[in-house]
């Protein structure tokens, strides 16, 4: 259990003076918070956690971690400050590319939640190049399952196909990690609808 693992990691960086750690540990926990349905505390870790990394002056991994941060924002219901949230991870370190695709991801489901699913469409696209370049097979399969149902939402059942059968065929292992279930399900089901 993700949420038990986070707090006793916290409570072992605190206690032995981790700082890093600390905020690593707030990150997962603030993160599994907001997906149990506790947003408001994964917000208020999350940020706890920006703050330590601040302190001790790190920016490692500092564009996922407020991508996160937009995502607990999101599960709280706040589409309009998880956007201007995600758009700092954007511009917070540009140069850390491995991260950029999952961004681009979130920023694009925000605004899919707004109605701009051409712009949703843009950023998932952008986010699968990326990934496609840097390696990032796992972007690649997450940002490509959000764009094939953007396609299936427009009735596009040949291009969501195209786009995903390919990119979940490619992986022969983790066939029970959620990204690659989510996947199959979704494949599944494009599959059933173009039959009929």
């Amino acid at each position: 259990d993700a949420e038990k693992l986070a707090s006793q990691a916290l409570a072992l960086c605190d206690e032995h003076g981790f700082p890093f750690f600390g905020a690593l540990s707030r990150f997962a926990l603030g993160l599994s918070q907001a997906h149990l349905g506790r947003a408001d505390d994964g917000v208020t870790l999350i940020h706890e956690g920006l703050n330590r990394f601040a302190a001790i002056g790190t920016r490692v991994g500092v564009t996922q971690y407020i991508t996160w941060l937009a995502e607990a924002q999101a599960l709280q219901g706040a589409t309009s400050d998880a956007l201007a949230t995600v758009e700092e991870a954007l511009q917070v370190n540009p140069e850390e590319l491995v991260f950029r695709p999952e961004a681009l991801r979130v920023r694009g489901e925000l605004r899919l939640k707004e109605g701009r699913s051409e712009s949703a469409e843009t950023d998932f696209r952008e986010a699968i190049e990326l990934a496609h370049k840097i390696g990032a097979n796992g972007w690649v399969l997450r940002t490509s399952t959000s764009l094939a149902r953007l396609l299936q939402s427009r009735h596009d059942l040949a291009a969501a196909l195209d786009l995903l059968a390919p990119v979940y065929a490619s992986f022969r292992e983790g066939l029970d990690t959620l990204d690659l279930m989510n996947a199959s399900v979704l494949l599944d089901e494009l599959k059933r609808v173009a039959a009929d």
